[in-house]
């Protein structure tokens, strides 16, 4: 779970504003950035979401971000 805390600073925001984002508690998604808890698969799809990225890349099972990079334009055009 270690891109998560990557992703959250990347965007700029601390634990309590991705907390209220994604209505999660900050001190879960602490623990999950130092691999202490596991999310359940709706909240890692939810963090996915929240970063637009891949389960895969959330994961670190892969480096690209899209699995479809084609669909992820359609996606994030239409947004």
């Amino acid at each position: 779970m270690n891109r998560i805390k990557e992703l959250r600073e990347a965007k700029g925001e601390t634990l309590a504003q991705m907390s209220d984002e994604i209505g999660v508690t900050d001190n879960n998604i602490s623990r999950y950035e130092h691999d202490l808890r596991n999310p359940k698969l709706k909240t890692l799809c939810t963090i996915a979401d929240y970063f637009g990225v891949s389960l895969d890349y959330l994961l670190g099972r892969t480096d690209e971000k899209w699995i479809n990079k084609k669909a992820h334009s359609a996606t994030t055009e239409n947004a």
